[in-house]
């Protein structure tokens, strides 16, 4: 019975995209990024946009960006930096007490009724 698998072969399944070498990716720390963007934008608006253009073509080597996907990148940086600026301007303690006023605001039409009619 040994003798009618001795053509099978043991070793993995290699596909034609399987490389013999993978590269690991590493996961990016979203908190550094934005700490970073965030000392960039109070310390001079217009030096982190020399930056992130620097940053912008190491990346991408080898392919040219469309004027679309150039124009899509800038407006996406721009919105991202004014939520930052909007987030660094407010305090914690600020943003809780507007959640505050607002809640206080709301009519008791938004209150959670009571479940028990017994009580």
């Amino acid at each position: 019975m040994s003798d009618e698998y001795q053509h099978v072969s043991k070793s993995k399944l290699k596909l034609k995209n399987d490389s013999d070498t993978k590269k690991k990716h590493k996961k990016k720390d979203k908190k550094k990024e934005k700490e970073k963007v965030i000392r960039a934008v109070l310390e001079d608006p217009g030096k982190s946009d020399d930056r992130k253009q620097q940053a912008q073509t190491s990346k991408t080597e080898g392919r040219t960006l469309t004027k679309a996907e150039e124009s899509f990148k800038k407006m996406q940086e721009k919105m991202q930096n004014k939520r930052i600026v909007e987030k660094a301007q407010m305090t914690h303690k600020q943003r809780v007490e507007l959640f505050n006023m607002h809640l206080d605001s709301l009519t008791e039409h938004f209150d959670i009724p009571k479940v028990s009619w017994t009580k």
